[in-house]
């Protein structure tokens, strides 16, 4: 079965899409977007990741721009390219030929069958078909997402950053009652990367174990240079839930975002009290957390492997 991958390529999603390459999916696309750092970069990162892995699954170059208002990208957090790492970084490849991911999008929605989207940054691919095309956005059979906070944000004390990123963009896909299934920070918290769990990956003996074990490393200094233990593993949790849902529990919820407010904007609201709202969406209450820590370790080694 063909799905679809949208993505800002960061480590994380790197990982996210390693689960689902030795998943039992086929991926049929991939589409970029700006959000871990601008467009430009995320193009530079998906040819770097496609030269490394192998990845033969078609490229397209997205949004550059949120729906409204100023670039926000998490390159505080992540360093300039997006990717922070304890040593290699992915190879310089050749630029990624010119693809336009609206355009590929809607033909694939145009394809017969059931159709699945993993979406791992700002949902703002997603929501200029929405507007454009609302009668192939309807189409879409299952919108799995990381983003949001049931209970608060990152990027600022209320808005988790792909809900901020592009808050409209949220709303639109909202709006036009697509099947949104949201895997947020609470959820991905639950799913922790530790600085020992690199060295299986280091240990693995393949072309490409000290180029992931390095980037895993990055990525769970994040966490450990402010003190914590480990690190959430944000996008392949999401990546977990899209491919084994039945280690997920979700339920259905009434989702709004906040457009508004220095302080509130991004904000997803999450109502459960079916006597208080009627439902639109689902979130991801809670998750096998061991089970999905096996699986995304395990992607990893299987890819340090080769």
């Amino acid at each position: 079965m063909g799905v679809w991958i949208d993505t800002d390529m960061g480590f994380d999603d790197i990982a996210a899409i390693l689960v689902v390459v030795q998943s039992e999916f086929e991926i049929d696309g991939l589409s970029l977007v700006f959000g871990n750092t601008p467009l430009p970069q995320v193009r530079i990162n998906a040819a770097g990741a496609a030269s490394a892995f192998g990845w033969k699954f078609p490229i397209h170059t997205g949004r550059a721009m949120p729906v409204l208002g100023k670039l926000e990208t998490a390159q505080a957090i992540l360093g300039e390219t997006g990717i922070p790492t304890s040593g290699k970084s992915l190879p310089k490849a050749a630029a990624l030929a010119e693809s336009d991911a609206f355009a590929a999008l809607c033909r694939w929605l145009e394809r017969k069958g059931q159709h699945r989207i993993l979406a791992l940054g700002p949902l703002t691919n997603i929501a200029a078909v929405a507007l454009a095309r609302p009668d192939l956005a309807a189409r879409i059979t299952e919108l799995v997402w990381m983003g949001g906070g049931v209970t608060s944000g990152n990027h600022t004390a209320s808005a988790e950053f792909n809900a901020l990123a592009d808050p409209e963009a949220l709303s639109i896909v909202i709006a036009h009652g697509l099947p949104l299934r949201m895997v947020d920070l609470d959820l991905c918290r639950k799913v922790l990367a530790r600085p020992e769990d690199a060295e299986p990956v280091r240990n693995a003996g393949g072309a490409n174990a000290e180029l992931i074990a390095d980037m895993l490393s990055g990525y769970i200094r994040i966490g450990t240079s402010r003190g914590r233990p480990a690190m959430a593993i944000y996008d392949p949790s999401a990546a977990v839930a899209f491919v084994a849902p039945d280690i997920v529990s979700f339920r259905p919820a009434r989702i709004d975002v906040e457009l508004q407010g220095a302080l509130t904007r991004g904000r997803t609201v999450v109502e459960t009290r079916a006597t208080h709202a009627t439902f639109n969406a689902q979130f991801a209450a809670d998750i096998d957390a061991d089970m999905a820590r096996v699986i995304i370790l395990t992607a990893l080694v299987n890819e340090a492997r080769k």
